[in-house]
């Protein structure tokens, strides 16, 4: 959420940053400033009213200690009380509209994000490895994983639904030792502390992070309880210092964790829909920072580089995109995607999102921390990224380390975990 005099001190600036994103409601603008000079006369009302009766009091004072008769001025004190009180309910009542608003407004976009409509406008940064050349006929994921009996699509659709997935033998070992290599990653050589957060959250912590209440259709709501699956760990690993008030000493907080996350895809039917890349339910390891305001930038090339660090140590060719202003989240300031090599589909695919939100989510969820040379405290500025998202890990291993013979090697890395060296027909 965006600070509001900040927003009302620069409301031009703010409105041409909004005219490069996509899709965004700017009628809850408009609401803001256009309430916020009600706001501000509501006050001064109360102000001068609470003066009044400062200055009654004063005058009762002297009166009773002279012998004197107040109750005229008590009288008015009271009534003046009473005109308080309707108006610290209407201030009350025009505050909570414009925060509702406040929620449904994006985050100002850091001055590097360049101006783009979408994706094929969002910036190259770098390449980092190249896609390997076959000579022999290829196939994606889906047809590997089928062939050697590691995932079974129609079993799950039974199961669940379309967009499930049921991973079987070496498939699932795949899929446990890529969870167990990221983890160990980034807490013994990144200094993240690993968690194992909640797998449901309730409405304030999906509006502290922002899901809500923009991306309510895109979440699993659960019936009779004010619970909804969580759509990534970030939810719930953001909102472990909710409404707290941390210590600058606290600051770097670096967190990663493992859970499944399940997004109901709202929108994205047609897309995607044969194998792994979109599903209803995914693993993911998630990396999180609170961190200083004035080294948020810096985190955010850190812990882009964590994440790339995975890909590097399994040999994926992989790409870094900085998404343009029409493609970054509502919520962040500015976004690095790493996008995987995927023969099967012969593209770059993403398969992690690293971004700075600065002080956005911080505000909507309550997390300050109080300054060492004093002063009132700061909202500290959150960063996330996946660390990576672990199906599509799985995806880019199966594509490009298959084999004439229909079989899958296992990176070098990784071998440790798995505890064999390659994937043969199961069946």
């Amino acid at each position: 959420m965006l600070d509001l005099r900040w927003l009302v001190e620069n409301e031009a600036t703010y409105k041409n940053c909004l005219k490069t994103r996509n899709n965004f409601p700017k009628d809850s603008l408009e609401f803001v400033l256009s309430k916020d000079s009600e706001r501000r006369k509501l006050i001064q009302e109360v102000e001068a009213f609470r003066a009044q009766k400062n200055q009654i009091a004063k005058e009762v004072g002297q009166l009773k200690r002279t012998g004197g008769d107040a109750s005229a001025l008590m009288e008015k004190s009271i009534q003046i009380s009473k005109n308080m009180d309707g108006l610290d309910a209407k201030l009350n009542e025009l505050n909570q509209e414009i925060e509702n608003h406040l929620l449904s407004i994006p985050n100002m976009l850091h001055s590097d994000v360049p101006e783009g409509k979408g994706a094929e406008e969002n910036k190259l940064i770098k390449t980092i490895g190249t896609p390997r050349k076959f000579d022999f006929d290829i196939k994606d994921h889906h047809d590997l994983g089928v062939n050697l009996g590691i995932i079974d699509f129609d079993r799950a659709s039974r199961m669940a639904s379309t967009r499930f997935t049921t991973l079987v033998g070496k498939g699932a070992k795949l899929e446990r030792a890529l969870i167990q290599f990221m983890l160990d990653l980034h807490t013994e050589k990144h200094g993240y502390t690993e968690m194992l957060p909640p797998l449901m959250a309730n409405s304030k912590a999906l509006t502290g992070t922002s899901q809500l209440p923009k991306f309510k259709e895109d979440l699993f709501k659960i019936d009779g309880f004010d619970l909804f699956l969580i759509p990534t760990a970030e939810v719930t690993i953001t909102n472990y210092f909710r409404e707290e008030i941390l210590g600058e000493d606290q600051l770097p907080s670096l967190f990663t964790g493992y859970t499944p996350c399940f997004r109901s895809e709202a929108g994205s039917y047609g897309k995607d829909t044969r194998g792994l890349i979109r599903q209803h339910q995914f693993d993911k390891v998630e990396l999180v920072q609170f961190c200083h305001p004035d080294y948020s930038w810096q985190a955010h090339e850190l812990l882009t580089s964590a994440a790339e660090k995975v890909l590097e140590l399994l040999e994926l060719p992989y790409q870094r995109m900085l998404l343009c202003s029409g493609d970054t989240g509502f919520g962040a300031a500015k976004t690095y995607d790493l996008e995987v090599w995927l023969p099967g589909q012969s593209a770059y695919r993403e398969i992690s999102s690293c971004s700075n939100f600065c002080d956005f989510q911080a505000r909507r969820a309550g997390i300050r921390f109080k300054p060492k040379e004093g002063g009132k405290p700061r909202f500290v500025h959150t960063l996330n990224g996946s660390g990576l998202a672990v199906g599509r890990t799985l995806v880019a291993i199966l594509e490009n380390y298959q084999e004439k013979d229909g079989s899958v090697t296992i990176p070098k890395a990784l071998q440790k975990y798995t505890g064999f060296e390659r994937i043969e027909s199961q069946k």
